[in-house]
């Protein structure tokens, strides 16, 4: 590897001109900074950007360590993030755990190893040994899409309990009587926050409610909880899903069988990513302000780290919203 000894040496200069070229060129005459500059080139040097970190105790880049980026839910929120951290002159690295508790913790043991200025943790749980192992790093740490007290972390999320209550009020209004919630894993808060909500609405309604959960909260996933709720009987007439991945997969189930939507079954998502109102019959949503839950998250951990002391941890929380389209009636 060039280093900045190499170039000195091929320029005739010290390796303090070398460096005011490339931290402060101002300060370098113009026929020196062309000479350098053109040696830099021809050598294909780069600068140490770790050891410049390492120097000023500082890293410039943060992590987002997400649960799935096949969500377009979570590439939204990556760009909220990216938006905050490039308006402070910060870099974001991007990290996928594909909700693996293997591969989140492999991540989490890199970015401490890397001493990152701090990380946007989207975690498959907020408590966890591989969490307490990371806090002891001393990189700070924002939760996002998920919601903790704030003595122990600031965090930035969405009432997914009043998410799963609008969905299901929604049905009931439309004259639904039999229900199913398409789940995601019981291990993630909003899967279980979600389902609280239902069951907050339908309660003393004698509304009956089928809870089917999937593996993942995918597109594969819902296709086959569709042919699950194909093979019911009675079959529920309207279907919550814990995101819009499921409620697509169930919707392309339903066409496929000859199951009108919404007139034999309504389907309502949650997230509602671009493809929900794109879809061949749009799909109800419940929005979540995907990229301004990353940007504040963002925000957070920059002013945790800018300062000589950190301000108090935050937790803030969005209402979510419905967004009414075509896969659910408006009247019975």
């Amino acid at each position: 590897m060039v280093g900045i000894k190499d170039v000195a040496r091929r320029a005739g200069v010290s390796i303090g001109t070398v460096s005011n070229v490339v931290n402060r060129p101002h300060v370098v005459s113009a026929a020196t900074r062309m000479r350098v500059l053109s040696v830099i080139e021809e050598l294909g040097y780069v600068r140490d950007e770790s050891a410049r970190q390492l120097r000023a105790g500082r890293s410039r880049i943060m992590a987002l360590l997400v649960l799935d980026l096949g969500n377009p839910f979570f590439v939204d929120l990556a760009r909220g993030a990216e938006q905050a951290a490039h308006e402070a002159g910060l870099n974001v690295i991007t990290c996928n755990s594909g909700q693996r508790v293997a591969t989140e913790a492999s991540y989490l043991s890199m970015l401490a190893e890397q001493r990152v200025r701090g990380v946007l943790l989207s975690p498959v749980e907020t408590s966890s040994d591989r969490l307490r192992t990371f806090s002891r790093s001393g990189i700070p740490y924002v939760f996002v899409d998920r919601k903790v007290p704030p003595e122990e972390a600031s965090s930035v999320s969405v009432d997914d309990v009043a998410g799963g209550e609008l969905a299901a009020r929604h049905l009931l209004e439309t004259g639904h009587t039999s229900i199913a919630f398409v789940n995601g894993p019981a291990i993630l808060a909003q899967c279980r926050d979600r389902e609280a909500g239902v069951r907050s609405a339908l309660e003393r309604t004698g509304v009956s409610l089928s809870v089917l959960e999937s593996a993942a909260l995918d597109v594969s996933s819902g296709r086959d909880a569709g042919s699950r709720l194909l093979g019911m009987s009675p079959r529920p007439t309207a279907v919550f899903c814990a995101n819009d991945l499921l409620a697509l997969g169930v919707l392309q189930t339903m066409v496929g069988a000859g199951v009108r939507v919404p007139e034999e079954m309504a389907i309502v998502g949650y997230d509602d990513i671009e493809f929900a109102g794109a879809a061949a019959v749009p799909l109800t949503s419940v929005r979540q302000p995907a990229k301004r839950l990353g940007h504040t998250a963002a925000e957070l951990l920059i002013a945790e780290t800018s300062g000589a002391e950190a301000p108090e941890h935050q937790q803030v929380v969005f209402r979510p919203e419905l967004v009414v389209r075509a896969s659910t009636r408006t009247n019975r």
